[in-house]
């Protein structure tokens, strides 16, 4: 049942996402509408309410609707608002944790089947891209992850080791094949992840949600949820002015949780993270810099990344908040930065800037929980979110559906833990940052 009032709905469309053009940036004015949505007023029931409206969220309610079962997804703002309307775009394999890691972190069961799971992941978004005909940027040409210095080169080359040890299609590159593949002579080498890519990540949580209300599911966005209670029958999620009814309670709501369900965003410590977008580079540079258009990051500790939307603009980001003195001193830093690693370019505008929060979980690995009997979620992405997201949302449909039992999940179940210090490690982040880029040109 849809769980629309019966009054006139009240639509939300906007040109910047809470009037905020640091909250999403280039991605807010160059991705397409989302669907028209309205806020939940009165009582509805579905088999199942998802609460989040980012990939995992999304993808849930997607694969949910397709297969037939009820779906009601109560999102607390707007489609993408958190981490999937503000990412750099990098649909990534895997994790940051090196592969033969996993095993020791989770056991050799679920290391290796999250191994899987996850490596295959960016397949799995570029088929849901293909079949829903999701308008987003897509490009297939992979990622690059660069190592700066002998530390990186050697980070590298452990790295690729690994996954080739597993059979997947990586390519350690030397540096004159690096600064073929990039146009800068920056780094000692890089890593080539065939099956990565790029996307518009905003357009593509929005694409997500077009496909999920095409298949049955209802949005409401504006909605924030208060409380959930055990019914006769199930759940009851109750936002201010409306409830619902459901079987089964999804979880999706990661770093920016709150609310009932502020113990996930209370086990991860928040990094900051932002990104410029310059103007679109002439024709000229851009057959000289990453013309395969591969996203890029680097081994440093206080990384950065970049790569080019399809209008040409550079997306160039690292860790820092754009508030306070930070937005003054990333700014700065970023134009010597970028300037730094492609001296063709010299000095150029920035068109929008925009930031967001990564949560980081004590071992930089995902988490599945179970609140209580029905009402689960995954969690804790570590900057990894969009394939990670799609296919936890997929699995997650996958179990409630049946088709998959709890034991046989990529993740052991898990209770939520805050960190020791959360608090302090997020400002020293915050300001570390701020110190790491006041003076740092790049390298």
């Amino acid at each position: 049942m849809s769980g629309l009032p019966a009054s006139a709905p009240c639509i939300l469309p906007g040109p910047i996402m809470l009037n905020d053009p640091r909250s999403h940036g280039l991605w807010e004015k160059t991705a397409p509408a989302a669907p028209l949505t309205t806020a939940l007023e009165g009582s509805a029931k579905s088999d199942v309410v998802i609460i989040g409206g980012g990939y995992t969220g999304l993808s849930a309610a997607l694969h949910l609707a397709e297969a037939g079962t009820s779906v009601i997804l109560l999102e607390a703002k707007e489609i993408g608002f958190g981490g999937a309307g503000r990412n750099v775009g990098l649909i990534n394999a895997g994790m940051w944790v090196m592969p033969d890691d996993l095993p020791g972190e989770l056991g050799p069961v679920y290391g290796e089947r999250l191994l899987d799971l996850l490596g295959n992941g960016p397949r799995t978004v570029m088929e849901l891209i293909d079949r829903h005909g999701i308008e987003c940027e897509l490009e297939r040409s992979g990622t690059l992850h660069c190592a700066v210095g002998s530390a990186g080169r050697k980070e590298i080359e452990d790295r690729a080791e690994q996954w080739q040890r597993r059979a997947a299609p990586v390519d350690l590159l030397d540096e004159a094949q690096t600064e073929h593949k990039i146009g800068t002579r920056a780094y000692a080498g890089s890593l080539l992840d065939r099956r990565a890519g790029t996307l518009q990540p905003l357009a593509y949580a929005r694409g997500l949600a077009h496909a999920a209300v095409k298949a049955g599911a209802v949005l409401h966005t504006a909605s924030p949820v208060e409380a959930y209670e055990k019914t006769a029958d199930g759940w009851r999620v109750t936002t201010a002015v409306g409830s619902v009814d459901a079987q089964w309670i999804v979880v999706a709501t990661d770093a920016y949780s709150h609310g009932p369900f502020a113990a996930v965003r209370e086990e991860q410590v928040h990094l900051p993270y932002f990104n410029f977008a310059t103007v679109p580079l002439s024709d000229n540079l851009r057959k000289s810099i990453l013309t395969e258009r591969q996203g890029c990051w680097d081994t440093k500790e206080v990384l950065s990344s970049f790569r080019m939307d399809k209008a040409g603009r550079m997306i160039f980001g690292s860790v820092g908040a754009l508030r306070g003195t930070g937005l003054s001193i990333h700014r700065a830093w970023a134009q010597r930065a970028l300037k730094a690693i492609f001296p063709q370019i010299g000095d150029i505008e920035f068109e929008s800037e925009w930031y967001g929060q990564i949560g980081m979980t004590t071992n930089a690995l995902p988490r599945f929980h179970k609140f209580a009997p029905g009402v689960i979620g995954f969690s804790g992405y570590n900057g990894r979110g969009i394939s990670p997201g799609t296919v936890f949302g997929k699995t997650i449909a996958s179990h409630i559906l049946g088709q998959i039992s709890e034991e046989e999940l990529p993740l052991p179940l898990t209770d939520p833990q805050a960190p020791a210090f959360r608090a302090l490690k997020e400002a020293w982040y915050e300001a570390g940052a701020q110190v790491a880029h006041l003076t740092g040109a790049r390298f």
